[in-house]
């Protein structure tokens, strides 16, 4: 009878798009602030804009990171 165990190196790989991702969670709304208290500066849309990626990014790799970290531990031979 096999028995199942989780798959360390997929994990690993997975804590670290989740650690991506809080990286991003951090800028993106860091970034989002800077831009919409500074509405008169000429770097307003630039910073706008990168910020809303960075976001995008964060949801990206933490659904990224929540899929691998469950394929790690319900992978199947």
């Amino acid at each position: 009878m096999k028995t199942k165990k989780t798959n360390k190196e997929i994990l690993i790989k997975g804590v670290k798009k989740m650690l991506l991702s809080a990286l991003f969670m951090f800028l993106g709304p860091t970034f989002f602030y800077i831009a919409t208290t500074n509405n008169e500066k000429p770097l307003y849309i630039p910073i706008f804009i990168i910020s809303i990626i960075i976001c995008v990014f964060a949801i990206f790799f933490a659904f990224k990171g929540i899929k691998t970290i469950l394929d790690s531990m319900f992978y199947k031979n």
